[in-house]
């Protein structure tokens, strides 16, 4: 978790979405200029990071698991809303935007927050220890969700293409919000304990490693700060959409790095909480962080993209590819024989990387 910011910081973590919104509010529905673009660009980084603070205040105040949950939601909730938001205008071309973005954020969690974690809690003690029981019940359900969502469109027959009909969609998405229940009840209630860091002697930590929880006013405070900064966010996205398009088209990348460029805009902020946890040998909260992001990526987001379908036009593309299966599939064997054994090495960390890259490497050049 982050360490409470100075006084400059505090107030800017205020300022800065509440002049997110009002910039939001002067540009909604214009065609934007190039120094406005820059102007909403920085604001909304800014929005996206202070967003990501206020859900590390109400998660100091709430503590683990919880906190790991409310950073997880709150990244997904941008994650989702830019998703819905650039499909509500995009037509035909954004059919696949849902599918790329779940995707990415599920590449970048697994393998790159995780891998970042492990690399960094191994360097620094030999090795990174870890609750096996939670680690594995969260790989277990992100790979349960990833496969339904994501692989068996690609199979089933009732539409032609990669496409579940509407009654393979609702099914698809009353089962992601099932099973990110079942989890998000076993993570928090029946075997809370199952998420806890763990030391490297396996003793598991269960305290509040913060000198000076926020009050209760602070967390107040923090909840609504957050609530604005999500508007804005989503507002400003919507704005510069088309110039994330563009350039992605001017650059001659695939349009589905569209996707990978809003992943990895949204997960950077928590890219960089599960760093920092994973330096003060909190290893369980990184990963605490990255599986939760890629369970609330998918059960969240297809449940929205289910409802959204009711009144957007044009296909929904939701199976991967022959090239994005097999990265699936690799990401999953690799991550079951990581979890297995409580605690990793430097290879573990390395391997998860590699394939990282290897998933960047594909969205440049598939």
């Amino acid at each position: 978790m982050a360490s409470h910011p100075g006084p400059l910081t505090k107030v800017g973590t205020v300022v800065v979405p509440l002049l997110a919104v009002v910039l939001l509010a002067l540009t909604w529905g214009r065609d934007l200029p190039g120094p406005v673009v820059v102007v909403v660009a920085l604001f909304l980084a800014g929005a996206v990071l202070c967003a990501v603070h206020h859900a590390e205040v109400v998660a100091h105040k709430v503590g683990e698991p919880f906190g790991s949950l409310v950073l997880a939601v709150a990244v997904t909730v941008i994650e989702v809303a830019l998703i819905v938001t650039l499909m509500a205008d995009g037509g035909a071309k954004t059919s696949s935007l849902a599918r790329d973005t779940v995707f990415a954020a599920v590449m970048i969690t697994c393998n790159g927050i995780v891998g970042l974690a492990l690399l960094v809690g191994a360097w620094r003690g030999g090795v990174a220890p870890f609750n096996t029981e939670g680690t594995v019940a969260a790989v277990a359900t992100w790979t349960t969700l990833a496969t339904l969502s994501l692989v068996l469109p690609t199979f089933t027959t009732g539409k032609p293409g990669p496409e579940f009909t509407g009654a393979q969609l609702a099914f698809a998405a009353v089962v992601s919000v099932v099973v990110y229940g079942l989890f998000v009840a076993m993570q928090t209630v029946r075997h809370r304990e199952y998420f806890l860091p763990v030391t490297r002697d396996g003793e598991v930590l269960d305290e509040d490693d913060i000198a000076h929880p926020p009050t209760n006013g602070e967390t107040y405070l923090s909840l609504g700060l957050l609530l604005v900064a999500l508007v804005a966010v989503v507002g400003n996205t919507k704005g510069i959409s088309p110039v994330i398009e563009s350039g992605v088209e001017a650059a001659g990348l695939p349009q589905a790095f569209v996707g990978v460029v809003i992943a990895l805009l949204v997960l950077l902020p928590e890219t960089l909480a599960a760093y920092r946890s994973a330096v003060r040998d909190r290893t369980q909260i990184s990963l605490n962080l990255a599986h939760g992001s890629a369970i609330a990526s998918i059960g969240l987001t297809i449940p929205a993209i289910a409802v959204a379908s009711v009144w957007m036009d044009g296909p929904l593309l939701l199976g991967l590819g022959a090239t994005h299966m097999v990265m699936l599939l690799l990401t999953v064997v690799v991550s079951v024989l990581t979890v297995v054994a409580g605690r990793a090495t430097l290879l573990q960390g390395g391997l998860h990387l590699v394939l990282f890259a290897a998933f960047v490497s594909l969205a440049i050049s598939p």
